[in-house]
């Protein structure tokens, strides 16, 4: 299953510079990454550059699960393009294309080999549903 490729999307009633600040704010990342109710980000670092690292704390809000989702920037277009690399070396790239009804967010990610195919995607899917959802109540607001 290593390197075959996941592809997540979401079009966003925003304009991709709107949908950059909230997909990269450390204050915005805490609010949107779960792929459910049952899990949060309590924490996240964010250093977005070439080289730059960031890590993510992923929890069950019960306190029986977690994990940090860690990796190292390896090309950053502002408002159009994110790469990196996980610490597990697997690659991963998000697309920001403007289009007329918003921003449409494509991910495409390496699988990993713990958790099927299906779930992977699904969980992708749910965590950038999820970022839709939060940065289309946003849209019109400062934070």
């Amino acid at each position: 299953m290593i390197n075959q490729t996941i592809s997540v999307e979401a079009l966003i009633n925003a304009p991709s510079e709107k949908v950059w600040e909230l997909w990269t704010g450390e204050e915005h990342i805490c609010r949107w990454n779960a792929a459910n109710d049952e899990w949060h980000t309590p924490t996240a670092t964010n250093d977005l550059k070439v080289g730059g690292k960031f890590s993510y704390r992923m929890e069950a809000k019960d306190g029986s699960m977690g994990f940090d989702f860690k990796g190292t920037y390896t090309k950053v277009e502002p408002n159009t393009l994110i790469e990196y690399s996980l610490d597990d070396e697997r690659k991963t790239s998000i697309i920001f294309d403007d289009q007329d009804e918003g921003t449409l967010v494509t991910e495409t990610f390496e699988a990993e080999d713990s958790n099927s195919i299906k779930m992977q995607q699904q969980g992708w899917q749910a965590i950038l549903n999820n970022f839709k959802n939060y940065a289309e109540d946003h849209v019109d607001t400062n934070s």
